[in-house]
């Protein structure tokens, strides 16, 4: 399932050219990773390696800020139902609602003293990651794991920015792994 995942990343959202990152930093590469949590395969592909890799654990939910996280957290809650193991989600809003219930979090009705997962597409310095874990911690919740898809390896950057948290970051793939 990896390698397969590998080969539709660089088939349908692995780019070269001179890209500006959300970081503000430049790159001679872009990965578009909702080309694959957006696609029925790459969805499916996503869902199932991190399902394996949270179906043991202890965690009330998985979620992570929008937009990145929406279809990775979707296709996490279909792989889980699908093996009998429902991991329930949640998305993490960056602003809270002006109408309705004005919620910040949707989804799972997360409480105080449980452990989530966190999961996002790309993982560059790990500022939507770190939003994501102070809306959740606000609420008393405990972010237990951090996953991504496509880990870029920024180390110098994402260092301040996640070292606070204390949680190692797994990736399904590295940039090692799709960048020649």
């Amino acid at each position: 399932m990896k390698e397969r995942l590998k080969q539709l990343i660089l088939e349908k959202a692995y780019q070269r050219g001179q890209f500006t990152l959300a970081s503000g930093k430049t790159s001679d590469f872009y990965i578009d990773a909702r080309k694959i949590t957006l696609d029925p395969e790459g969805a499916y592909l996503v869902g199932q390696l991190l399902f394996e890799r949270l179906k043991d654990d202890s965690i009330a939910a998985v979620g992570g800020l929008t937009l990145g996280a929406d279809p990775i957290v979707s296709s996490i809650a279909v792989a889980s139902f699908l093996q009998k193991k429902p991991i329930p989600v949640f998305i993490v809003r960056k602003e809270t609602k002006g109408h309705g219930t004005q919620k910040l979090i949707e989804g799972a009705d997360l409480k105080p003293g449980e452990r989530v997962a966190l999961v996002d597409d790309v993982l560059t310095t790990g500022g939507s990651i770190l939003e994501a874990a102070k809306k959740v911690e606000a609420l008393g919740v405990k972010v237990t794991r951090i996953f991504c898809v496509v880990d870029r390896r920024e180390r110098e950057q994402r260092t301040k920015t996640l070292e606070p948290l204390g949680i190692p970051v797994e990736s399904l793939l590295t940039i090692e792994e799709i960048h020649p």
